[in-house]
């Protein structure tokens, strides 16, 4: 089967945030076309990770996409201070907030491009009335809060079917798997329709280490 272009965005989540730095440098060297940053807060998700000044350091140094999902609770509150921080895209959960469209918009006020996140028991449903504000959307292939989780084999039907309702939409919107992903299954979720691949464990915990999980990650795809 043909390959196709996919961006692979490793999560930082997974690095040793110690040495926070160096791991985006290493994900970089090995290729990563974008870094994806896991906010949380400890009440959307049983997680809190980090705030906006990680992602404002890193900025300084890096000019490669910023991806930055906001797992938290009311959003809207957070949007213009990730925007400054350095984000290109902010993608929110529509179970997070009650005006999901004014969020979206608020996003692109700032500048930015928009993503939604779609829990795993979240229909696709919810997004029927935003399309023209979203250029993301991420599929949920676990359920959110902790990094190595095992990808949710139902989550294959709803990546197929988000990847038909954006091609009927004639949208031009990124449809980007985070959960689960590995260089064993990266191949199938393209086939199913990805265009953007998350992988936090996949890559920081691959033997030889996150160098050797992007290359076998993109060798894969």
């Amino acid at each position: 089967m043909t390959k196709r272009s996919v961006r692979i965005a490793p999560s930082l989540l997974s690095a040793d945030f110690g040495a926070f730095r160096q791991a985006a440098m290493d994900c970089i060297e090995a290729g990563a076309d974008a870094l994806h940053y896991d906010v949380m807060d400890g009440i959307f998700v049983p997680n809190i990770t980090f705030g906006t000044h990680p992602i404002a350091a890193l900025r300084r140094d890096f000019d490669v996409h910023f991806e930055v999902h906001l797992m938290i609770q009311s959003p809207e509150r957070y949007i213009e201070d990730f925007a400054r921080a350095g984000a290109d895209t902010i993608i929110i959960q529509p179970e997070s907030t009650v005006h999901l469209q004014r969020t979206l918009a608020l996003i692109k006020q700032n500048g930015k491009q928009s993503g939604v996140a779609l829990n795993p028991s979240t229909p696709l449903n919810v997004l029927e009335y935003v399309l023209d504000d979203i250029d993301h959307l991420l599929i949920m292939t676990v359920n959110p809060g902790f990094s190595g989780q095992k990808f949710i084999p139902a989550m294959r039907t709803k990546i197929a079917d988000a990847a038909r309702m954006i091609e009927s939409s004639d949208k031009d919107i990124v449809l980007e798997i985070d959960g689960g992903v590995t260089a064993d299954n990266a191949q199938e979720m393209i086939d199913l329709g990805a265009t953007a691949l998350v992988s936090g464990s996949g890559v920081f915990g691959y033997p030889g280490g996150v160098k050797c999980g992007i290359k076998a990650l993109l060798a894969a795809v």
